[in-house]
């Protein structure tokens, strides 16, 4: 204590406890890429206070804008996987390494962009040029509106995964696997849809039910 001249441990009897003043929080890497004319919402609060975030413009985004590239570890296995956003890999030195993003102060920006579950609400192409991956918008983006990616055709070969989406009641995409064997699909037996895992069955046969 400077004003007893005492060593002590923990507070001061006399004078009382120091007044604490805390650093400021710096946002992560990823956030501070964020581009002006964008913005990320908080969609969802899950347990933990894990948020699911968006990005959304704040302004018109012309089409054949392109974003990029986008920033991750090469790394030959996931450390996070997030069923929400796109599964991205990318051609080095004759090998395929995955983009991982375990955290924000090791990716941008783009490490937050949604996949899209639909033709309707995809805005933005995922491509691979010179070792990199860039996204381009593929239509005018209004504002408000959240910006939403999928494979382009020739990356979606690159991936294994399907260039084309499929057009049911569940709106849902397949995503490339990611170190797991081919399955067989599971088959609607009143529509004879398929989906890729069964969870996406019940979700699907609810709305045959529903009609009835």
């Amino acid at each position: 204590c400077e004003d007893c001249g005492k060593s002590l441990i923990g507070e001061c009897k006399l004078h009382g406890p120091l007044i604490r003043a805390k650093d400021r929080v710096i946002p992560s890497r990823a956030r501070l890429t964020l581009p002006h004319y964008l913005t990320l919402r908080v969609l969802e609060l899950r347990a933990g206070n894990q948020q699911i975030l968006g990005v959304f413009a704040k302004k018109v985004i012309q089409k054949r804008t392109q974003f990029g590239p986008y920033v991750g570890q090469l790394s030959t296995k996931l450390t996070r996987y997030d069923e929400s956003r796109l599964v991205l890999q990318v051609l080095k030195d004759g090998g395929k390494y995955f983009l991982d993003t375990p955290n924000e102060d090791c990716g941008n920006w783009m490490m937050f962009v949604r996949l899209a579950r639909n033709q309707e609400e995809q805005t933005l192409v995922a491509y691979q040029h010179c070792g990199e991956v860039y996204f381009t918008t593929v239509k005018p983006i209004e504002p408000h509106t959240e910006l939403k990616v999928w494979y382009a055709a020739d990356y979606a070969k690159f991936m294994e995964a399907s260039a084309v989406f499929i057009k049911e009641e569940s709106d849902v995409c397949p995503l490339p696997s990611v170190g797991k064997e081919p399955v067989d699909p599971w088959t609607c037996s009143s529509c004879r849809s398929t989906f890729a895992t069964f969870a996406l069955l019940e979700s699907h046969q609810c709305i045959h039910k529903d009609r009835v």
